[in-house]
């Protein structure tokens, strides 16, 4: 089920609906619906004629900073949205609930690692705080009705096919196409960039190994500085990067880093990918796939820099 609104451009989602029909084409097998999980209507007829046992709840209104602008639109999508589909799960006899929450719970954090036994009642973001309130609603449906849930804290995922507004793809797209890059302070702020490889294994394992109740770090369980992943970007591109140097963000956090111990004690779960190979990867799929097939016009790129070429126009003119 997806929406498919516009946060990002919709081309992108349709490209990997068409992959993913293509690697599915049994419809009995893969069913896929188009439509907001906050419309009653909408999702009560779905419950009743795909009857689901277990779900895997992935869809959420995204990003820290667009929540300062706009917070309405979390509360609707994140927090209305989860609690509708809990309602639902229950209703209908779910045996296994299992949604995204984020590392961006864990706030302003100063512990080296960050552990599900900390105490993170101190959102810093709309978006953080929604989905900590999805966190307490999931333990409140498995408390009144018995429902499994378990809720999984990504730890800022990317790769192939991946959102353009999250830093390692707008860093590939404008790296490649000689355009300048914002880099927010001063390039010590460290994250913990976790491939999407390792956060589908660790998905899949939450499905297949159903709690009472819990939360579960999914990360890669080290970190990399801001200036260490551009210059890992500028390596695997061929180019260097044009830095635009900025103030930090509002809604920051300056540092994260998973302790994965309780998720690969309780899941089995552990990240196989290092971040210069995930890049590596990612690279590859822009150039090969995303560059030549999918590639969004100048005028829709979500950087706003509409005077700038895409990487395609680059290449056939270089080519010429």
């Amino acid at each position: 089920v997806d929406e498919m609104n516009d946060y990002y451009d919709v081309r992108i989602k349709e490209a990997n609906l068409r992959r993913l029909r293509g690697m599915c084409p049994d419809k009995q097998r893969l069913a896929i619906y188009k439509g907001d999980i906050c419309n009653e209507d909408f999702m009560l007829a779905l419950f009743e004629k795909e009857r689901p046992q277990w779900v895997c709840h992935m869809a959420a209104r995204a990003g820290v900073r667009p929540s300062i602008q706009d917070p309405y639109v979390y509360i609707h999508s994140n927090i209305r949205g989860t609690t509708h589909l809990m309602e639902l799960s229950h209703k209908f006899g779910v045996k296994n609930f299992v949604f995204a929450s984020s590392s961006s719970v864990y706030g302003g954090s100063k512990k080296t690692f960050f552990s599900e036994d900390e105490n993170v009642d101190n959102p810093v973001s709309p978006y953080a705080a929604s989905k900590k309130a999805c966190e307490l609603l999931a333990y409140t449906y498995h408390h009144l009705y018995q429902l499994n849930v378990t809720g999984l804290r990504f730890f800022t995922v990317y790769g192939p096919r991946g959102r353009p507004d999250m830093a390692p793809f707008k860093f590939i797209d404008r790296v490649s196409r000689g355009i300048e890059i914002q880099q927010f302070g001063d390039g010590s702020s460290s994250r913990d960039y976790t491939y999407i490889d390792d956060i589908v294994d660790g998905v899949v394992r939450a499905i297949d190994r159903p709690y009472p109740y819990e939360v579960f770090n999914l990360g890669k369980g080290d970190g990399t500085s801001l200036k260490e992943f551009i210059s890992i970007v500028e390596n695997h591109v061929g180019c260097k990067a044009i830095k635009n140097i900025l103030p930090d963000q509002p809604g920051d956090v300056p540092y994260t880093c998973a302790d994965v111990s309780k998720a690969y004690d309780l899941l089995g779960y552990q990240a196989t990918v290092p971040f210069e190979e995930g890049i590596r990867r990612t690279v590859q799929w822009y150039q090969n796939e995303y560059a030549k097939n999918i590639c969004i016009e100048p005028g829709t790129q979500t950087s706003g820099m509409a005077s700038a070429l895409s990487y395609a126009e680059i290449t056939r003119a270089v080519r010429a």
